[in-house]
């Protein structure tokens, strides 16, 4: 659905078109010394879809919707909107085109998560008119408007001519529902669809021997992770997590599951994230070194019960075939005297099951929506967030306040330096083995033009052309 809103809806501010930089969107901006107060202008003769001008009115709407949990789209973006309601003392209209928005404290990756699709502009005449049912009536500024929604088959949107920013070229645009990587790419081959997402690794060369098609990779902005529940024996012990870690053949993984479409990850941040730490040094695979650990916290044949391991039942661009990851992982730690158990769940039960602590170990990853470390290791990692994203039951107060410090520190330098220091702690006390930051691949027809896919996964289409034989 993100995908398709981004084409429909506008953003105060928007990342560019490759990356996680913040531009103007809808609105150019100041902010002030003390990083409490950001004051918006907003672009000319912006209308919505339905003819309503834009104007700080509709905007200050839409920041009330967000923070009314009486709002029947509340519950749906709650972890977004949340959030939002708790930084934000104040919104103020200055006059029709501009407006100010007060802080009750400096937040440094404000405007990156605005910029989110989750804080889309939407029409406050249709929010009237249409009520909870707003998510079937779309309407926004974006570069292409709703037109038709068939349940399980299609949504169908078409070219906004009264654009503010660059004018679609392609008249029509149709995201066709096919749930099945190998249906989808049947599809392809067959001609029913120009160009999908989530190809397999594994279906690289196949795609690229046929000839008709072209490869696209987006940059890693996401990662596969092995979770410990950190308070449940044995994996309360640190010497057991870092003996786990030195079991993982992450080389191997990557080259048998993710067909090379990956790099080994260090840290809880991809490279596309800021404040990576590329010189983050990872622990080696060394079963030797992993058997001296165990031996260390106590278990020298090894971890006498069988533990629950729990592996994914369904595809996602930063962990292939779940079910094949975990069973070689199964196997390594076989050689260390650690025996495991792999469950498999339906999604649904799964996330649940692990929010509740039924897990000993499983299989998991996170893609990033805006860039910032906050977004990565503040829902996984710190622990406000235990029972919720926090699936690894992390309690870790020094982290908690280096998160906290670098929400509220704006120096970038200083920033950078407050989120290397959180890798390196979280390296240290291993509360998850961050397995790999795939490259997920998508594949389309070589008449496409213009496409960029960008790393968050939303990807506009307002420049892209078809170039037919």
């Amino acid at each position: 659905s993100l995908r398709v809103v981004r084409n429909v809806f506008d953003t105060l501010v928007r990342y560019s078109a490759d990356g996680f930089e913040v531009e103007p969107g809808l609105a150019t901006w100041e902010v002030s010394d003390d990083g409490l107060r950001y004051t918006f202008t907003l672009r000319d003769h912006v209308f919505f879809h339905d003819g309503q001008p834009l104007n700080s009115d509709a905007v200050i709407d839409n920041f009330k919707r967000w923070s009314d949990k009486n709002d029947p789209q509340y519950a749906k973006f709650e972890r977004y909107h949340a959030f939002m309601a708790d930084i934000i003392q104040d919104v103020r209209k200055i006059d029709d085109r501009s407006f100010e928005i007060i802080l009750k404290e400096p937040n440094a990756p404000f405007l990156q998560n605005l910029a989110m699709t989750q804080f889309s502009i939407v029409s406050p005449s249709a929010l009237k008119q249409y009520g909870e049912d707003i998510g079937r009536h779309p309407v926004g500024t974006g570069p292409f408007r709703f037109e038709q929604w068939k349940a399980e088959d299609s949504i169908t949107l078409v070219k906004n001519e009264a654009y503010w920013g660059e004018v679609p070229i392609l008249d029509k645009l149709v995201y066709k529902v096919i749930k099945e990587n190998s249906a989808r790419l049947n599809a392809l081959m067959a001609g029913d669809v120009d160009l999908i997402d989530g190809v397999l690794p594994s279906d690289i060369a196949r795609i690229e021997a046929d000839g008709r098609f072209q490869i696209y990779y987006r940059s890693p902005n996401n990662f596969s992770y092995l979770g410990f529940h950190t308070q449940k024996p044995p994996f309360d012990n640190p010497l057991v997590r870092r003996a786990v870690a030195h079991a993982i053949d992450k080389a191997g993984l990557i080259k048998a599951f993710f067909e090379g479409a990956a790099i080994p990850a260090a840290s809880p941040l991809p490279p596309a994230a800021f404040a990576h730490d590329d010189g983050l040094q990872d622990y080696p695979y060394d079963l030797e070194r992993a058997k001296n650990l165990l031996k260390e916290a106590g278990y020298p044949d090894g971890i006498p019960e069988t533990l629950t391991f729990y592996a994914m039942p369904i595809y996602r661009p930063y962990m292939p075939n779940g079910q094949k990851v975990a069973e070689a992982i199964q196997h390594d730690l076989e050689k260390i005297g650690i025996k495991t158990k792999i469950e498999s769940p339906e999604w649904a039960v799964y996330l649940n099951d692990l929010k509740e602590g039924k897990a000993h170990m499983f299989l998991l990853g996170w893609t990033g929506s805006n860039g910032d470390p906050d977004v990565f290791l503040n829902p996984l990692l710190d622990k406000d967030n235990i029972g919720g994203s926090n699936r690894v039951f992390y309690d870790s107060e020094e982290l908690h306040q280096l998160l906290k410090e670098g929400r509220r520190t704006m120096d970038p330098d200083r920033r950078r330096e407050i989120y290397i220091r959180a890798q390196k702690l979280i390296h240290e006390e291993v509360p998850m083995v961050p397995i790999a930051y795939a490259e997920p691949v998508l594949a389309g027809v070589k008449s496409i033009q213009g496409f960029i896919p960008h790393p968050g996964g939303q990807d506009l289409f307002n420049t892209v052309s078809m170039v037919r034989p």
